[in-house]
């Protein structure tokens, strides 16, 4: 998204389109938070329990939030940037054609 509507500044359109995808989450998790038990599927499944403590998930979870975190912010930079270039590469190509000859 942000390489398509990047036009002059791609970094920045990248970390908004980053930014929107946050609150979007932010407000997913707050609706699953108020919700509470009540549309917990995983709770009425009779899933068998995976033999590892609950510190280790919930360090092994922070880990790999922060991973996502920071792939899906650099992700959407880049994506920004070339989205900008290929902008900077229509504008020059139709330049050259719609200049005098």
């Amino acid at each position: 998204m942000a390489g398509r509507l990047a036009r002059f500044d791609g970094a920045r359109q990248g970390l908004g389109v980053w930014l929107l995808e946050v609150v979007v989450t932010l407000a997913f998790a707050a609706f699953a938070a108020i919700a509470g038990s009540e549309w917990n599927v995983f709770e009425r499944l009779d899933l068998p329990r995976i033999p590892v403590e609950e510190g280790d998930l919930t360090t092994g979870g922070i880990v790999t939030l922060a991973a996502i975190v920071l792939g899906t912010l650099i992700a959407a930079v880049a994506g920004g940037k070339l989205g900008e270039r290929f902008h900077h590469r229509v504008d020059r190509i139709a330049f050259e054609h719609s200049a005098p000859r």
